[in-house]
C-alpha cells in the first residue's frame, strides 16, 4: 500500500506542475489589447478606411490580397503587393507578370465573380471597382474586408485610390514619376529617331479591323505619350474606327504599329488575309517596311496600368530602334 501511495503522491506532484506550467504559458500568449485596437503579438493590426460603403476595418499590412477587376492586380503589384488570385482575360499573364505571380490563382473573368475560388485563396482584403462589384459586395464582404472604389478616367487616380487604402501613396507617387521620367526619355528618343513620320495603330481583332486615335488610352499614350505623329485622315471627333481591308488605302501611314488582339484562329486567319492583299502590300509603311509587330497580351492593359505602359514604351522604342539600324 504504501508503495501505491508514494506513486499516486509523485503523480498528483507531476499534474500539479503540469497545469502550472500549461496556466503559465497562457498567461504568457494571450495578447494584450492596445487602445488602437490592436494586439500585441499577433498579425491582426487593423485600420479603419472611409470607403463607398462606409468605414471597414482592413489588415494594416494585408499578406492577401485580391483585386477584382483584370487591371487592378496590376495596381497591386506596382505597389508592392502580390495578390493571391486575379481575373484573367488571356489564359497566361503578361511576361511581366509571369514570373511574378506564377503562385496567383487564375480565376478567369465574368459578370459575377467565382465565389468558391475567392472564399478557397483565403483573402484579407478585397479591392474593387464600383461599378462592377457593387452588386456582389455583401456576399464578397463576408469572405474578407471588402473596399469598393469609385470609377476613374484617370489609372494614377485608381492607383492613388488603392494606394491610400494600403497606406502606400508615397510609393503610388514614386511609380508614377519614375514612368513620367521614362516617358520624356522614350519620347525624345523616337523623336531623334522619326520625327514628323505618320504613324497608324492599328489592331486585328476576330470579328473586325481597328485602327485607334488620339482621344482614347491606346491611342493617346502612342501619339502624346510618346509623340508620334498621326495621320491628318483620322477623324479628330472619334476615338477609334472600325475599317474594312477595302479603306486601307485611304489611311497610308509611313509606320504602322499593328498588334493581334489574340492568338486565336480567327485573328490569324483575318491577319494573313490583310497582309496577302495587294491593297495591304501597296501601302508605304509596308513597302518601306515600316510596319512594328506589337502588343498580344502584353498589350492588354495599355494606357490603363503603369507597368503595361513601361513594357509598351521598350517595346516601341526597340522597334523603332532596329528598323533604323
Amino acid at each position: 500500500m504504501k508503495h501505491h501511495r508514494s506513486l499516486f503522491a509523485v503523480a498528483m506532484i507531476v499534474l500539479i506542475m503540469m497545469v502550472s506550467t500549461a496556466c503559465g504559458a497562457s498567461n504568457a500568449e494571450t495578447p494584450k489589447n492596445h487602445a488602437d485596437g490592436t494586439d500585441e503579438g499577433t498579425d491582426s493590426k487593423q485600420r479603419v478606411v472611409q470607403t463607398l460603403k462606409g468605414d471597414v476595418s482592413i489588415p494594416v499590412d494585408p499578406k492577401r490580397a485580391i483585386g477584382l477587376s483584370v487591371v487592378y492586380p496590376e495596381f497591386l503589384y506596382a505597389l508592392g503587393v502580390t495578390p493571391v488570385a486575379v481575373q484573367n482575360y488571356h489564359a497566361e499573364f503578361p511576361s511581366y507578370l509571369e514570373e511574378a505571380m506564377k503562385d496567383t490563382l487564375k480565376m478567369g473573368i465574368a459578370q459575377t465573380p467565382d465565389f468558391e475560388k475567392i472564399l478557397a485563396s483565403q483573402p484579407d482584403l478585397i479591392i474593387a471597382p464600383d461599378w462592377w462589384a457593387n452588386k456582389d459586395y455583401d456576399q464578397l464582404s463576408k469572405i474578407a474586408p471588402t473596399v469598393l472604389l469609385p470609377q476613374r478616367e484617370n489609372w494614377r487616380d485608381e492607383l492613388r485610390d488603392i494606394a491610400e487604402v494600403l497606406d502606400r501613396s508615397d510609393k503610388a507617387e514614386e511609380v508614377i514619376a519614375n514612368l513620367q521620367v521614362k516617358e520624356k526619355e522614350a519620347k525624345e528618343k523616337l523623336h531623334s529617331l522619326v520625327g514628323d513620320e505618320t504613324v497608324l495603330y492599328m489592331m486585328i481583332m476576330a470579328k473586325e479591323i481597328v485602327i485607334y486615335g488620339e482621344n482614347i488610352d491606346r491611342g493617346s499614350f502612342i501619339h502624346k505619350t510618346l509623340g508620334l505623329k498621326p495621320i491628318k485622315e483620322f477623324p479628330q471627333n472619334e476615338r477609334s474606327l472600325s475599317i474594312s481591308l477595302e479603306k486601307i488605302p485611304q489611311y497610308n501611314p509611313d509606320h504602322i504599329i499593328l498588334q493581334l488582339d489574340d492568338d486565336s484562329s480567327l485573328v490569324k486567319n483575318r491577319y494573313e488575309e490583310l497582309v496577302s492583299s495587294p491593297l495591304w502590300k501597296n501601302m508605304t509603311a509596308v513597302k518601306k517596311n515600316q510596319v512594328h509587330m506589337m502588343g498580344g497580351k502584353e498589350w492588354f492593359s495599355l494606357g490603363m496600368s503603369p507597368l503595361a505602359d513601361l513594357y509598351a514604351i521598350e517595346d516601341v522604342v526597340r522597334a523603332f530602334e532596329q528598323n533604323k539600324k
